[in-house]
């Protein structure tokens, strides 16, 4: 196949009738270049799998692996695994924009997307080329990084959140594969070992908590508690509900929308991962929210759908925003309730008006979903129909949450059974 190794420093000599010239013994005399001693000795000419040629230098006293590097390009273009040594010249962070592009056009998941690169990924990776990334040392180093403590340099992050940045790191070195930049994805190598986030056991709130947190709400959003622990919608659907989604004939409520903020612009949305889906409605949950709006009036707000410049929709909310706060991030929206600024201002206020220790973890607004779960799980609510009220796309999901939750069966097994074994009758002394 086609291609050689040059040697720049040294050439063949020929005599006046421009004749190669040998020595005694058959081998051909050389002759020093004028690039002699200048720049890298050994220039191998190979051609790509378009007949391209291309070329590639070595240093003085590297032969050896000049003439492995032909072999190898040779062999490669042969065997249609040909990648151009400069494929991976690109930046990280120039090839991720690319990547990009063919990613989620849902404008929220854009912005996740690019703040998870901004915060954990981009600052350590950004600026490599590609055939750096690639090299697993320089994963292990950036793994290393994310989670040392920030007073040693590093970021200091949780474990779940470095196994998403994993995630989205070895999404954007997969599809550099495929564009064959590089050759190999090395989040995928054995040696390189995926973070894991701690899988902590949901404990749900007693009884006497939700009253607690509901009562010391103030009266215009105390509706959340029954809607969060009644129906076990997000926090941000609760806030995008509309008394037009329930259906009062069959007792349901279906919940096909949620609030989002994309660039500091609320938008409507449609539920966590696109699904809409359909909730039994209690008699007591209708009677609660029946009961908010003999008090407060549902609030019309139109929005753009999805994204910032997308088509406007009028909702009637159920929940409108109360008086400004003072202690407000971002841009102030008429009627529009932000999650972390209401987490901030109003949620963690009335676990100090009800006495009660507040943890983020334990407490936030989610914590409702996992009390409505527990009491659909305690009741004899399949795992399935769980898993569909919750809106989670696989009910295994569910029940690695909450499988610590489901009652024992081991009673109605064992009656189960008895019907077709039927027990003795034990003697009274017996």
């Amino acid at each position: 196949m086609k291609g050689h190794v040059q040697d720049r420093w040294y050439r063949h000599k020929k005599d006046a009738n421009n004749k190669l010239m040998y020595t005694s013994t058959g081998r051909p005399v050389r002759e020093k270049t004028e690039l002699y001693g200048k720049g890298l000795r050994y220039k191998v000419h190979y051609y790509d799998e378009e007949n391209n040629e291309r070329s590639k230098s070595f240093p003085d006293k590297a032969k050896g692996k000049a003439d492995d590097f032909l072999l190898k390009m040779q062999h490669d273009v042969l065997s249609g695994e040909y990648i151009d040594p400069n494929a991976g010249d690109v930046t990280f962070r120039k090839y991720t924009a690319q990547w990009l592009k063919g990613q989620s056009s849902d404008a929220s998941t854009r912005h996740s997307v690019n703040s998870k690169l901004k915060t954990g990924i981009f600052p350590f990776l950004g600026d490599k080329s590609l055939s750096v990334v690639e090299k697993t040392d320089t994963i292990r180093n950036w793994l290393e990084w994310m989670e040392k403590p920030k007073s040693e340099g590093g970021r200091g992050l949780q474990a779940s959140y470095r196994a998403l940045l994993f995630g989205i790191v070895s999404a954007i070195l997969q599809s550099a594969c495929d564009d064959r930049k590089i050759r190999r994805n090395p989040c995928k190598v054995k040696s390189i070992k995926k973070p894991k986030g701690e899988q902590k056991k949901v404990v749900p709130w007693s009884n006497s908590r939700v009253r607690s947190v509901q009562l010391a709400l103030p009266r215009e959003y105390s509706v959340i508690v029954p809607l969060g622990a009644g129906l076990a919608l997000r926090q941000m659907e609760i806030f995008g509900l509309s008394p037009d989604d329930i259906n009062r004939e069959e007792m349901i409520v279906r919940v096909q929308r949620q609030i989002r903020w994309v660039d500091n612009r609320p938008v409507f949305a449609p539920p966590k991962g696109g699904k809409t889906r359909e909730v039994p409605l209690g008699e007591g949950v209708l009677g609660e929210v029946d009961k908010h709006l003999e008090q407060f009036d549902p609030v019309s707000v139109t929005l753009p759908w999805l994204e910032p410049n997308g088509r406007p929709v009028t909702v009637n909310l159920l929940i409108r925003k109360a008086k400004p706060r003072t202690r407000y991030f971002g841009e102030r929206v008429p009627d529009v309730i932000d999650g972390a600024n209401f987490t901030y201002d109003v949620w963690k206020d009335a676990f100090d008006a009800a006495g009660l220790d507040y943890t983020p973890y334990r407490d936030g607004m989610h914590a409702m979903r996992h009390f409505c779960a527990s009491v659909w799980l305690a009741n004899g609510v399949s795992i399935k129909e769980v898993a569909e009220y919750l809106g989670h796309h696989d009910p295994g999901y569910t029940l690695k949450i909450y499988t610590h939750l489901v009652p024992s069966s081991h009673a109605r097994a064992r009656s189960a059974v008895n019907t077709v074994f039927v027990p003795k009758q034990r003697s009274a002394a017996g």
